[in-house]
This record gives structure tokens, C-alpha cells and sequence, in this order.
């Protein structure tokens, strides 16, 4: 799911600096120790709120109107699509991702969001019992894959960034964090603002352009964008999250009491997708050579002093270099002028690069497989813009269709990188008398009230994806559908 709806409108709007600089301190507060502090997540949603109130809102004012208006937005974004991959069929370049280090770095850069992927529905998981809001728990379920851990979106994410070496994302700018702290604040506190939840899901849940054209040009890098794939198909109009979010304003607008209110407050909810960094803010924001030297200013706390003083650059030893960050920019350009660096060509013709990649390189290790891809990038473009010309790569389903060829009994490694299954990961390991315990606490509740509460606090956002979160996700779906 992606917050922005349509491309011409998916740019970051201004946060208060305030709000802004709260955000990344309350996403981990709320993702750590959720119950800490709530009068602090509920102010900072109010005061996200207050911000936006001001802001346009496209909804239209009555319920009535509101299947046409999805299905015009649903025929606005595909009309778009079809422009775009026409386009592209004539050769327009692309559109969003420059390199390959530009598509990964946009993939870190939307991980506060995406790791914390339908939190703001956590709250409602007490609503079982109650129809009107069976709509968005059956939302809440769905992107926790119903507990299997091939379809829970965070699981799918995490093991994204970690095939990509694309970790690291908790340093990134508050306002990476805005749409994160707003979900987990709203998740916490769903009981002081229903309304405004309704209106989120409304705004989240709706298919948009950008989301189509990420996931056309991550495939083309060779990236998985099954993560990015699966919103769409769930995201849909006709059945999916997108239906579904209308159907439950609709099931949860009072009867009795003040309705204009509401949906005021269902329009501030709404509102509330278009603060903090976007898709395609986060996208216009990469620059590669300053990427590259971010990455080198912060090895440079430890690189400073690891290096032997035989070999200097310039007439300065390498630690003399990184003993001052602001100097990496000049740092790299004299790598150029001695020959170490070669813009422009194949990466194998710099003298630098093999010294960092490659299982006997003498900087094995030092680099994550994202910031290896940030130099290689930075390598193979020249001053001018222009790329050498290297070996054209498969894409992602090209790629999955050869090795469906080769048999699945092939040994896959020696043709293509890893592909980035999911595999086990620590924190999904739990021991087994951890869920033995689990489903004997369950069996032994007094009744479906008590166990459905016992379960639901294991599916809160930090928790769900964990080997007892999938599996409590799984017993909670079957007596919720039961």
C-alpha cells in the first residue's frame, strides 16, 4: 500500500519542523515500548491533524458519491499507466530510477514506512465481535498474510532490504519517519480516533500510478518487486482493500449523532497521507555522487585510522583523508586524477574497486551489497552523465523464467545471484516450547473473548511478523472466520 493516490499529486507536502523532528524519536518509542507514553502519540496525531486541515481534499462530500469517485481515480491511474508504458515502448527513458543504486536507495528510503506496513488498523483487532468493522480487520489480516510468512508484508519487506544490503534505513531523516509515527500513533490509540483511521485507509488503500510505474522499473534493475506487485492486486477496487475501505465508512458512519462531524474528521484522517517524505519525493531527492560520499563519510569514524601510511594519494595517507569528512568529495576526485577511479568505463578498470569487491579483495567486507552498488554506479557514469556500456541485465521475471527452465533441481547459484527468498530469520525463530505455550494458553482461555484478546496483542506491529506473531495470526484468523 503507498499513500499517495496519483502521480501529480504525490509530492511531499510541508511538516511543521516540530512535528517533523518528533517523528523518528516516537516511531521507535511506539515500535519499542508502544504503552509508554500515550499522551505524547496521541498529541503528536493531533497536532498531524491541525496541520492538515488546511490542506485540499478530493473526496467527495457525500457516501453516495463515493464507488463513482474510486472507479474514476481506478480509470485516472490506469490511463496514466498506459501512457507510461507507451511511452517507454518509443524509448522514453524511465521515469523514477536513474541506476540501479537509485532504485535501491529509494527501497531504504520508504522502509520506516513499509516496516510498519497497516499499523494504523492494529487497534481494531478488538472490534472482532463486531460486524461494522469486520472490513478492516479482514484489512489488518491480509497484510499480515494471514500468518504465513510468504505473504506478510512486513516479512516480505525486511527480507528485501537484507538481500540487498539495504539496512541501516534507522539513521535516515525524520521525515522519512512522518508516515511511520502517524500509523503506529493511530494503530495505539484507535479508540480516540476512529474517524480519522477510517479516512487513512481510505486515502492508503487506493491503487496508485506511482506504485505501478516502481514496481515496471524495479523489475527492470532485476529487483523483486513482488512487494510492490502484491499491493496491487490487493489494493484493487473491485474486491480488494480499496473496496473494502469504502465499504467500512459506510459501516461505521453513525446513525445517531452528529455525521457532518465525522466525516470531517474522516477527511483529516485522509489528509493525513499527504505529509512527511512521499514516494516520489523520496525518489527526486537521491543524488548519486552524494550518496557515495555520505557512505564514505560515515566508514570514515573507523576508516580513519585503518589504513597504512605507504599509500598516500595526492601526497596525503588514506587516514589523513578520512580524518576530515568534509574532504571525501576532494578524497574522491584525487582518486580520479591518479588513475585509481576510471568514470565512465567498466568498473573492473579502476584500481579502487577491486580492492573492495570480490572474495579476495583487501577490502572484502567493508562495503554492504547496496554500497557496493552506489559505487559501481558512481564508477560507470562519467562527469557528463554518460554510463559505459556494460552487459544488459535480465530483469526479474525474465530471470525467474530461466531458472524455471534450468529445473528445480538445477543448481541455481552458479547461473544468478541469489534471489532473494525467504528464508529463516532470527527473529522469526522462536524456540517450540515458546508456541506450545501459545496454543495452550489459547486452549485453556475461558472463552473466544479472552483468547482472541490474548492473540490479538501478538499481532501489533512489532510483534506480528515474529514466529509467535505469524502463528498467533494464523489461530486469530481461524476463530475470526469461524
Amino acid at each position: 500500500m503507498n499513500s499517495m493516490l496519483l502521480d501529480v499529486t504525490d509530492a511531499a507536502v510541508p511538516t511543521a519542523p516540530a512535528i517533523r523532528e518528533r517523528a523518528k524519536a516516537l516511531y521507535f518509542s511506539l515500535y519499542d515500548a508502544p504503552a509508554s507514553n500515550p499522551d505524547e502519540a496521541r498529541a503528536y496525531v493531533a497536532d498531524q491533524v491541525a496541520a492538515v486541515q488546511a490542506l485540499p481534499s478530493d473526496l467527495p462530500p457525500t457516501l453516495a458519491e463515493l464507488p463513482a469517485w474510486v472507479d474514476q481515480r481506478t480509470d485516472a491511474v490506469g490511463a496514466q499507466y498506459r501512457d507510461y508504458l507507451a511511452a517507454r515502448k518509443n524509448g522514453a527513458p524511465r521515469r523514477y530510477f536513474s541506476c540501479r543504486a537509485h532504485a535501491l536507495y529509494f527501497i531504504k528510503a520508504v522502509a520506516p514506512t513499509k516496516l510498519v506496513d497497516g499499523a494504523w488498523l492494529y487497534g481494531l483487532l478488538k472490534q472482532w465481535d463486531n460486524p461494522a468493522y469486520h472490513e478492516l480487520i479482514k484489512t489488518y489480516l491480509e497484510e499480515l498474510g494471514e500468518g504465513a510468512p510468504s505473504k506478510n508484508h512486513v516479512t516480505i519487506y525486511r527480507k528485501l532490504l537484507a538481500t540487498h544490503g539495504c539496512e541501516g534505513w534507522e539513521g535516515l531523516s525524520d521525515d522519512h519517519f512522518v508516515q511511520g509515527a502517524i500509523q503506529l500513533a493511530l494503530g495505539h490509540h484507535a479508540e480516540h480516533f476512529l474517524p480519522e483511521i477510517i479516512g487513512y485507509n481510505l486515502g492508503y488503500e487506493q491503487l496508485p500510478l506511482h506504485l505501478l510505474i516502481t514496481s515496471y522499473e524495479l523489475n527492470e534493475f532485476g529487483i523483486d518487486p513482488y512487494y510492490f506487485t502484491l499491493h496491487v492486486t490487493v489494493d484493487n477496487a473491485a474486491s480488494g482493500h480499496a473496496q473494502k475501505a469504502v465499504q467500512a465508512l459506510v459501516n461505521l458512519m453513525p446513525r445517531v449523532g452528529d455525521r457532518d462531524a465525522f466525516y470531517r474528521r474522516v477527511l483529516d484522517g485522509y489528509r493525513l497521507n499527504d505529509i512527511g517524505a512521499s514516494t516520489t519525493s523520496t525518489i527526486a531527492e537521491f543524488d548519486l555522487e552524494q550518496e557515495l560520499v555520505d557512505i564514505l563519510a560515515a566508514k570514515s569514524n573507523v576508516g580513519k585510522n585503518m589504513h597504512s601510511d605507504y599509500c598516500r594519494v595526492a601526497g596525503r595517507s588514506v587516514n589523513d583523508w578520512l580524518g576530515d569528512p568534509a574532504r571525501i568529495p576532494d578524497f574522491l576526485a584525487s582518486l580520479e586524477q591518479a588513475g585509481w577511479i576510471k568514470r565512465g568505463e567498466d568498473v573492473e578498470h579502476s584500481r579502487f574497486w577491486r580492492l573492495v569487491h570480490g572474495e579476495k579483495a583487501e577490502m572484502f567486507g567493508v562495503f554492504s551489497a547496496y554500497e557496493q552498488q552506489v559505487l559501481r554506479d558512481w564508477i560507470t557514469t562519467a562527469p557528463d552523465g554518460k554510463r559505459a556500456k556494460g552487459p544488459r541485465a535480465l530483469s526479474w521475471r525474465a530471470r525467474q523464467r530461466t531458472l524455471d527452465n534450468l529445473g528445480q533441481d538445477a543448481d541455481r547459484s552458479e547461473h544468478f545471484p541469489e534471489r532473494g527468498l525467504i528464508r529463516r530469520h532470527p527473529r522469526l525463530e522462536a524456540p517450540d516450547n515458546e508456541l506450545r505455550l501459545l496454543e495452550e494458553q489459547v486452549a485453556a482461555a475461558a472463552g473466544k473473548q479472552q483468547a482472541m484478546e490474548l492473540l490479538g496483542g501478538l499481532m501489533s506491529p512489532e510483534i506480528h511478523h515474529t514466529a509467535v506473531g505469524l502463528m498467533a495470526t494464523r489461530m486469530y484468523t481461524r476463530l475470526f472466520e469461524s
